[in-house]
């Protein structure tokens, strides 16, 4: 039986971690709810690769309480964690001359997009390529780690992603007893498949919003249009909870932040919870604000802003910052109060079973910024 695993990396001492699966059920820590989620950003992929296993594993390991992966479909309709659609900037994919023939061009989010695609490689030609971290400024030692997760051959995506979640016990309506023994959220920035989801199952659904420049992938909507009162009434019948880009809810200008828009008053007027999206610790990411420090950020979104949870690429700072700040507070009103329809995350009311938080399961897709993906899943 296996216990633990074991991860070889090119560079570096082997990782070892005992699996999430091997823990006995008695041992589990509880969920935290009445703090804002920690939401590991395709894993601790500030320090390993993102949406390989060790990036997942030393996220579980910080403290995380979901780790956000992003699901793609294979050549071969297979379902793996890949975030972009493309395989450009996180695998050694422009080195193996064996695909360059592979390189193209596809309409993504209305944009003429460039590069080796995801879909064009079948599972065991995945299998072949090495990752990297995205950014060159982040540690590059585990650099030639598998780029691939596999999840299971698929039918339609969102049926298949839908099958194995339930395959695994992840079911239930947000806070319900079944979703606490096996919390996760889907989410996604497409969101006709948000609505055909909820059909699907009852787990809590997160509707991913882009830049104000970026219109929806599968419908073609402005980001003005869905973020109006009459789109928010519409979507929080099949969601829980939005997930925007930080910067489109308090926009910089020079780096500097400006007024707070009036997002999450009116996502919270309808019980939505709010999850924005990334926060990273180096100086390049942080406005000017914050004084060069991740901790002060934090503490700027979840006491300011009050929002619900949190989209991080450095999941250990942003849990030592929640566990000193909320150090003997106690989870159990949270659950009561909300269980009674008084509200839910942080005083916030929310619909029973409609949406919630990660555990990811991201979104088939995740787009998102940087004319990243295409998601189907954040």
């Amino acid at each position: 039986m296996l216990t633990s695993t074991v991860v070889p990396v090119s560079a570096g001492r082997p990782l070892t971690y005992p699996l999430p699966s091997s823990v006995p059920e008695g041992e589990k820590q509880p969920l935290q709810t009445f703090r804002a989620y920690n939401v590991a950003h395709r894993g601790s992929n500030g320090e390993f690769p993102e949406e390989t296993a060790p990036a997942y594993m030393r996220a579980i390991e910080e403290g995380a309480d979901f780790i956000e992966s992003d699901i793609q479909a294979t050549k071969d309709g297979i379902l793996v964690c890949n975030h972009d659609v493309t395989l450009d900037d996180t695998t050694d994919v422009a080195e193996r001359k064996e695909f360059a023939d592979r390189r193209t061009t596809y309409e993504v989010q209305w944009v003429n997009t460039t590069g080796w695609f995801v879909v064009d490689f079948t599972l065991e030609e995945l299998k072949t390529l090495r990752a990297k971290q995205r950014y060159d400024f982040r540690d590059q030692q585990y650099n030639g780690l598998s780029s691939s997760v596999k999840w299971s051959d698929g039918k339609k995506l969102e049926d298949r992603f839908v099958e194995i979640l339930q395959k695994y016990g992840y079911t239930g309506s947000y806070l319900s007893e079944d979703w606490l023994k096996r919390p996760a959220f889907i989410q996604s920035f497409a969101p006709s498949s948000l609505v055909y989801i909820s059909n699907l199952t009852d787990l809590p659904k997160v509707f991913l919003i882009d830049d104000v420049t970026i219109r929806t992938e599968d419908t073609n909507q402005t980001y003005n249009e869905i973020t109006s009162d009459s789109y928010f009434n519409h979507i929080k019948d099949h969601v829980m909870g939005i997930g925007p880009w930080k910067d489109t809810v308090v926009p910089p200008v020079d780096n500097y932040l400006q007024r707070a828009t009036d997002l999450i008053a009116k996502a919270h007027a309808l019980g939505l919870q709010v999850h924005p999206y990334t926060f990273r610790n180096e100086n390049s990411f942080l406005h000017f604000d914050f004084h060069q420090d991740p901790y002060i950020e934090y503490d700027y979104w979840i006491n300011k802003m009050g929002v619900d949870g949190l989209f991080t690429d450095f999941t250990g700072s942003l849990h030592r910052m929640r566990k000193f700040s909320n150090k003997g507070q106690d989870d159990s009103n949270n659950r009561k109060s909300y269980k009674n329809g008084k509200g839910g995350k942080n005083g916030k009311s929310n619909k029973h079973g409609k949406g919630g938080k990660n555990g990811k399961s991201n979104k088939h897709g995740k787009g998102g910024k940087n004319g990243k993906s295409n998601k189907h899943a954040h």
